[in-house]
């Protein structure tokens, strides 16, 4: 299997208002949610750096469409990272996120290893790590 992971799925409880932490609140360039036409169907798309698709499906219409039983949630299956390229940036994407809805888990602060990072989770309790790590710059 080749690396070439195209989409970044989440479950979330309540599409609509997903939809808005992401849209409004954090900012991310999407067509809307589409789908509606299809029982079950009802998704929505958000544009990432270099053709990357972030997505927003609800938890019953995943478990629907995989054909598993939906669990309860866990925060801790996985994170998703956004690195900055200064520690003022952590700040301010965490300063974001909270005002959009966001719960802060851990502050940003100096991490062992020689970054700066922090923790929120989205409406759904999805974790999200905002972090500075020199070695990981982004290009942009």
């Amino acid at each position: 299997m080749k690396a070439r992971i195209s989409v970044i799925t989440l479950g979330v409880d309540n599409l609509e208002a997903s939809f808005e932490f992401y849209r409004k609140g954090l900012g991310f360039p999407t067509e809307g949610i589409i789908g509606r036409e299809f029982e079950h169907g009802a998704v929505a798309f958000f544009d990432l750096q270099n053709g990357l698709k972030f997505a927003i499906f609800e938890r019953p219409n995943i478990a629907r469409d995989a054909g598993v039983a939906q669990t309860g949630r866990s925060p801790t299956e996985f994170t998703i990272g956004h690195n900055v390229t200064s520690k003022a940036e952590v700040d301010a994407v965490m300063a974001q996120a909270i005002r959009a809805g966001a719960r802060p888990v851990k502050l940003a602060q100096d991490t062992f290893w020689g970054g700066y990072a922090g923790y929120f989770q989205d409406p759904d309790d999805h974790l999200w790590e905002v972090v500075f790590n020199p070695a990981f710059l982004p290009k942009d």
